[in-house]
């Protein structure tokens, strides 16, 4: 869960399921709408259709027609005076259009439409047959939200034919399989393609990272391959360009040292001749154990400079095991004394070196060594 890889798809999948939730719930109000304008083109439809009839018919059969054509979703009636008064010219425009695109180019009276939604059940119609009543009393149980359609046409003969019908908000119909379907492939498809992607950028940073923790250990490597995205390669290219700089300071302060150790040779031994003249033994030994201890000094930092300049490679070893060795060694007799089972990872012979210089000044000043070990914190 720490990983860069692992939180960037968590945020991925995170974002895409709030963008599916969003374009759900888009396409469920869209398909609402969609049914709820084919509902109402269904109605212009049939009023239509009843204006064609009522126009071609003889006036008495008008009445038997407006009685024929009601139903329990759409009711017609014929009157002097049209029951829509303020027509909804922006919501209802398109049932306008639909009406007279049916009734031909050659319809130009008034035709008024006006939509609004209602709470209320829908009203009982007379006249029904006990079938048609009981599926009617079946549609009015709650009182459910609904969109309530009014429509007046003007007639030939003055008089007006309106239109009332309602029906209700179309649910939210969620298809739960097909949504689970489609989500699930392209989280698939997203997180496959997202882990190729990061693969490609945490590859070179874990090299990076390793080779920065070698750096540190004072294990420089060969430069790391310059791959993965341009700011991965910037990156690397900066690392190669620390690690070359890095290791030409160290070489260079390396060879310094070695010098100046190895030039300290031939004044040193001269002095020690010199100290041998002094009649007087007592400064004689003193200025002897100076001179030695100078040249073990010079000595112990050449080997030192040395062991930097061989580049010794590190290498993992069991602490307890490698210190027994070193313990049983007769040249460097030291007492080892007990510790925690651990391993480390170490240059064998430069830490051998530092081990023995430092048991045998022990050993001089102290008369013995004795050598331990514990893991730090």
């Amino acid at each position: 869960m720490g990983s860069l890889r692992a939180q960037l798809v968590i945020l991925i999948l995170g974002a895409l399921a709030i963008a599916q939730a969003v374009s759900l719930w888009l396409f469920a109000d869209e398909r609402s709408l969609a049914v709820r304008a084919a509902l109402g083109f269904e109605a212009a439809g049939r009023a239509a259709n009843v204006v064609r009839l009522l126009e071609e018919a003889p006036p008495d059969l008008s009445a038997s027609i407006v009685r024929a054509a009601n139903s329990p979703l759409v009711r017609f009636d014929l009157a002097p005076a049209p029951s829509v008064t303020a027509p909804d010219h922006h919501h209802a425009a398109y049932i306008e259009t639909r009406v007279r695109a049916l009734l031909g180019d050659g319809f130009s009276r008034d035709i008024r439409v006006n939509l609004r939604e209602t709470a209320f059940p829908l009203h009982p119609i007379p006249n029904l047959s006990p079938q048609m009543a009981e599926m009617h009393r079946d549609m009015m149980r709650g009182r459910m939200q609904a969109v309530e359609m009014a429509l007046s046409i003007a007639l030939s003969g003055g008089q007006w034919l309106n239109v009332a019908t309602r029906f209700e908000r179309p649910p939210l119909q969620w298809p739960l399989f097909s949504f689970l379907t489609f989500g699930l492939t392209a989280a698939l498809i997203l997180v496959a393609t997202f882990w190729f992607l990061m693969t490609r950028l945490t590859g070179p940073l874990r090299d990076l990272s390793r080779a920065a923790e070698g750096l540190g250990r004072g294990d420089a490597g060969d430069p790391l391959p310059v791959a993965g995205p341009e700011e991965v390669r910037d990156l690397t290219r900066a690392f190669n360009r620390m690690q070359e700089r890095l290791s030409r300071f160290v070489a260079d302060r390396t060879r310094i040292l070695a010098a100046v150790s190895h030039d300290l040779r031939s004044p040193l031994t001269a002095m020690r001749f010199d100290a041998e003249l002094v009649e007087n033994e007592e400064t004689r030994e003193s200025l002897i154990a100076s001179i030695e201890e100078m040249q073990t000094m010079a000595e112990a930092t050449l080997n030192f400079a040395e062991g930097l300049a061989g580049r010794e490679d590190s290498e993992v070893v069991d602490v307890p095991d490698w210190l027994g060795a070193m313990a049983d060694d007769k040249a460097t007799p030291f007492n080892l004394t007990g510790g925690p089972a651990m391993t480390v990872r170490i240059r064998p012979l430069a830490l051998r070196r530092a081990v023995r210089n430092l048991v045998e000044n022990a050993t001089r000043h102290g008369g013995q060594a004795t050598v331990g070990w514990h893991r730090a914190g």
